[in-house]
């Protein structure tokens, strides 16, 4: 018997096919969040090895004004010598540490070369309410050696900030919003250590963080859901199947109908009347 003639196993073969294709999804989707997890603890494993690295000096990193920071050396440690230039101060906004609302305070350091390496010294609170003045203070006055995780630019904003402001750590915008045009270097620096030390220090920076996220459960979740669907649908279809078969149109014959006896006509009162008289005449 043919499909077309088996209403059944047509809604057995769609249940599969659907099976197929939502299980061939749930595949793709775990292999997405698999790699998006390999990613991520190869990320990891460069933050944990570059971070606890031993500073080395900032030439061997950054050789020259307007080098680029190589991807494989974000978070190692550098040291340079130079002097910051309070006057081109920035902040930078939307940046709170542990829900405290706060900025970080950007400073051009200036090389004896005359070009600039921009350094997060750190961060400063704000009122609870966001809505107070904020004390920043002054950076450690004369030369300084700086030692600092080296960071790669952060995307250009294009949000608006008020003047001194910042939305993002772009070295450029940085030196803008401070009125610096000195030549910087493809990167900045975030403090670890002042020498000499500020008199007054400003907030650490936070760690960076090595959480793995949840990609790898998720992609775990989505083969189970493969899986389980080919096993549901495929419950389903043998279900549509049997059913179809009790119903005589599967591959078993419809067992025989008895047949139904012809149901006697209650006689009318003039066939009782006349039957009575036939009687009665006999």
């Amino acid at each position: 018997m043919t499909l077309r003639g088996n209403p059944a196993a047509r809604r057995a073969v769609g249940l599969v096919l659907v099976a197929v294709a939502v299980s061939v999804a749930c595949v793709f989707l775990g292999r997405w969040q698999w790699h998006r997890h390999v990613a991520r603890d190869a990320a990891i494993q460069l933050v944990k090895q570059n971070f606890a690295a031993d500073a080395v000096p900032l030439g061997e990193l950054l050789p020259e004004p307007g080098a680029v920071l190589d991807p494989g050396d974000v978070w190692r440690q550098a040291t340079v010598t130079g002097t910051y230039d309070a006057d081109a101060a920035v902040l930078l906004r939307n940046r709170p540490v542990d829900g405290q609302p706060g900025f970080h305070v950007l400073v051009p350091l200036e090389l004896a070369d005359g070009s600039v390496l921009v350094v997060d010294r750190g961060w400063v609170a704000w009122d609870d309410d966001a809505s107070g003045e904020v004390a920043v203070p002054e950076p450690p006055p004369g030369e300084v050696t700086v030692t600092a995780h080296l960071r790669a630019d952060e995307p250009a904003s294009d949000r608006s900030a008020p003047a001194g402001q910042v939305q993002a750590i772009d070295v450029a915008q940085v030196l803008a919003a401070g009125g610096s045009e000195a030549e910087s270097y493809g990167g900045y620096g975030a403090v670890v250590d002042e020498d000499p030390a500020a008199a007054e220090r400003l907030g650490a920076l936070p760690e960076p963080s090595v959480d793995p996220g949840s990609h790898l459960s998720y992609a775990f979740q989505w083969w189970t859901f493969s899986v389980g669907s080919l096993v549901a649908f495929g419950w389903l279809a043998r279900r549509e199947l049997l059913e179809g078969a009790a119903a005589g149109d599967g591959s078993t014959p419809r067992a025989p109908v008895p047949p139904v006896a012809p149901r006697r006509r209650r006689p009318s009162d003039e066939e009782t009347e006349d039957a009575l008289i036939d009687s009665q005449s006999r």
